[in-house]
């Protein structure tokens, strides 16, 4: 028998699942067994949960076939539980490193019927809010008690993850979560008004989530008013339970009259329409349950509150909830400090440009372009108050860099399907050059691209727009991201300070907002950046319209492309892409492009792409063609080819580390070597989301003489390499069948449904 059956019921949490789940199978106990109740949830839950069952037997998978909720999803994993004890963890909360020992200790060492552990608030900014605990109730430690010798355990918040209890007491008591919202009052309170050993751990076990969106008890919706029965029902039990439960009555009936208040304070969860009448139930079931000796009534505004509900109030209480509310708001406001916009600008203001600001001396060419800046904010303002374009589509990729990636790929679609839509992109002054022939196009800072950037009806990136950039109703932005993550992203990168420096995520956040679509490669991406980037965007899971090209390429294009670099029809390409190392400036992974021609023999290339984010980095110091006799004609640093997907096409074999490269690649079914010489730093460092030596697509090796050993054995062709490949597309590549741009173009340009 186990000593701890977590019950996890998931619904709806396929971005916070594996940490969940991570957190309890990586704990230092392993004397559980996890029920994971997927509630018929509608993402990709439960192919996560069949994941971890096929690698972890100490998973147990129940699957519903209809969404029944959290307390029956509970109840139904209680059903199957075998441990000494139950844990009801929620799934998208995760436990604390170790914590699982202590709680194992005083298990064993007390024997309590309940054991309450200790909680933090994980908020999604990162902040970290502790519980109080250690004020409300201190560590017991040997001893154990019931509520009538302490009770102040009823003010530990009333929630079923924070106690840790015999599954046999559970049966014998016949307690069970009832339907709906709030079903943790129906349970909580009566496991501690029948138990006789509770004991009080003050160690912090469970992160609370505190989700940017806000759980399902903090939107509005009139469901909140299922908190009423399941307070009935704990009334409904003390009395079947009998007249010695007679004196608990004050002390849970002023409980009862607190949440109530709690949930009628809180603006996000009553719209105003219905908080009369909510008030008016709180009234009735004052009147209904009070104790015939009455309760101990709370001091101060608490107290006033509760005279209000029993006199039945609802004017006065709602006055006064509005001034308190007023003079909240007001100080927040107060505290932003809010600066009025600069006014509109002349549509005829002439704006010193780039040439004319080069020839004055340097000082006054810095006054100048601040000045010329400054006017030309106000006139991007000025084009805001201005109709949107209903025919105008403007695109841009990698910080203005030029004509690629995601977006590339949609603007080409979209010219095809919906040619009554312009496309218009933005490039550097300096990239101009680089763009296809006839793309239309804007310079980046100039009047013309502020102009698009305040009307286009459609802005398409797979980066974020500046942050000054306004989302205007009726616009929709979409994000095509550029890459299947390995390293940690987005808010998650808050728990890596070191390759996280410099990031702004209060602006992130405010960036992420203006999304309405993002693009996802697979349902790995999607799970990472609904966690990632939490905002009120619609997924598009519909692969990775880049990778059209790779699907849709045939041999001739092959030929072409490889003939393009100078690469003949029998060389043996290798390309080798490493991604950016933020944490480490200046890094390169150990390589040697000549020892890597050597082992490919007479017939081999290299060709060495250094990342965009490093431009003056040339991988191992790679040599510019020539026609040396040292093999150095074959090495051709690729860095600045303006086409990656040409690269892809061109290579027999890819080596990489930890760069999206292998996920693009795979598209093509072709070896794949994954070489990470710092992986142990890299992990800790910068953080990952998928362990690139377990779930390679491919060899994976983490020094250079294993590298060139791989290549020079044929391993990264070997059957193991491929059934490793296999398993990785079907994972990572199964939408990418060439029509991902036109699944993008079709939602988002014709309106078409998914």
């Amino acid at each position: 028998m186990a000593l701890i059956s977590f019950v996890v019921p998931v619904y709806r949490v396929q971005g916070y699942l594996r940490e969940c789940l991570d957190s309890i199978l990586g704990q230092p106990v392993t004397d559980v067994e996890v029920l994971v109740v997927d509630d018929c949830s509608p993402d990709s839950c439960g192919e996560i949960i069949a994941e971890y069952a096929d690698r972890d037997d100490r998973i147990r998978v129940v699957t519903l076939d209809r969404n029944v909720g959290l307390g029956e999803a509970r109840n139904t994993g209680l059903a199957l539980a075998t441990g000494e004890y139950v844990w009801f963890l929620d799934s998208d909360d995760w436990l604390v490193d170790g914590c699982l020992a202590a709680v194992a200790e005083r298990l064993r060492r007390v024997e309590p019927e309940v054991l309450v552990v200790d909680h933090v608030r994980a908020y999604w900014d990162d902040r970290v809010l502790a519980s109080g605990l250690d004020r409300t109730m201190p560590d017991t430690g040997d001893e154990v008690f019931g509520v009538r010798d302490r009770p102040e355990v009823f003010e530990i918040l009333h929630t079923a993850w924070n106690k840790v209890v015999r599954r046999e007491f559970l049966l014998d008591a016949g307690l069970r979560f009832g339907p709906g919202w709030y079903e943790d009052v129906s349970f909580s309170y009566p496991v501690l008004l029948a138990a006789c050993r509770i004991s009080v751990l003050d160690v912090v076990c469970v992160n609370y989530r505190q989700r940017r969106s806000g759980a399902i008890t903090r939107t509005r919706d009139d469901r909140h008013f299922e908190v009423f029965p399941h307070w009935h029902q704990v009334f409904a039990l003390m009395a079947r339970w009998g007249p010695e439960y007679d004196d608990l009555r004050p002390l849970i009936f002023e409980r009862m009259v607190w949440h109530y208040l709690i949930v009628l304070g809180n603006g996000r969860r009553l719209s105003p329409e219905l908080r009369r009448t909510f008030f008016a139930r709180v009234a009735a079931d004052y009147r209904r349950w009070l104790p015939p000796g009455g309760y101990r009534l709370p001091g101060g505004i608490d107290g006033l509150k509760h005279r209000l509900v029993a006199g039945g109030h609802w004017r006065t209480y709602a006055v006064l909830r509005a001034l308190h509310h007023s003079r909240r708001g007001g100080a927040r406001r107060l505290a932003r400090g809010a600066l009025p916009l600069p006014g509109p600008a002349s549509a005829a203001t002439r704006l010193p440009g780039p040439a004319y600001l080069a020839r004055l001396p340097a000082p006054v060419a810095r006054v100048a372009g601040v000045a010329r800046e400054g006017l030309l904010r106000a006139y991007y303002q000025a084009q805001l108050r201005r109709p949107l374009d209903p025919t105008l589509a403007l695109y841009a990729a990698y910080w203005y860099r030029g004509y690629a990636c995601n977006p590339a790929a949609v603007h080409r679609k979209a010219a095809e399907l919906a040619p009554e839509v312009r496309g218009v992109w933005v490039v550097r002054r300096d990239l101009v050059s680089s763009l296809p022939p006839g793309v239309p196009y804007v310079v980046a800072g100039s009047r013309s691209y502020f102009r698009a950037l305040a009307r286009a009806s459609w802005l398409v990136n797979n980066v974020n727009f500046p942050d000054y950039v306004v989302k205007r109703p009726g616009a929709v932005h979409v994000q095509t991201h550029h890459g299947t993550p390995v390293k940690v992203m987005g808010l998650d990168q808050q728990r890596y300070p070191r390759g996280a420096a410099g990031l702004d995520f209060p602006g992130l956040l405010r960036r992420i907002d203006r999304w309405d679509y993002s693009v996802t490669a697979n349902t790995f991406s999607t799970q990472m950046w609904e966690r990632a980037y939490p905002a009120e965007y619609r997924t598009l899971e519909v692969g990775y319209p880049r990778n059209d090209r790779l699907v849709d390429a045939g041999p001739a294009e092959v030929e072409a492309v490889r003939r393009g670099l100078g690469i003949g029809p029998d060389e043996r390409v290798l390309l080798y892409a490493p991604t950016h190392r933020e944490h480490r400036p200046g890094y390169s992974p150990p390589f040697d492009p000549q020892a890597v021609i050597e082992v490919l023999g007479p017939a081999g290339r290299l060709l060495v792409r250094g990342h965009y984010l490093d431009p003056e980095a040339r991988p191992g110091d790679a040599p510019a063609p020539s026609s040396a006799s040292d093999g150095s004609d074959r090495v051709l640093d690729v860095t600045d080819h303006p086409s990656v997907e040409d690269l892809y096409l061109a290579a027999d074999v890819l080596v990489t580390d930890y760069s999206s490269a292998m996920f693009d690649y795979a598209t093509l079914d072709r070896p794949i070597v994954v070489y990470a010489p710092d992986w142990a730093e890299y992990r800790q460092e910068r953080g990952v989301y998928l362990d690139v030596l377990a779930e390679a697509p491919g060899v994976a090796v983490t020094d250079f003489a294993e590298l060139l050993a791989s290549l020079r054995s044929g391993a990264a062709e070997g059957p193991a390499a491929s059934r490793a490949r296999a398993g990785f597309r079907q994972r990572f590549c199964a939408l990418d069948d060439g029509r991902a741009a036109e699944r993008v173009v079709r939602r988002v340009f014709l309106g078409e449904p998914d």
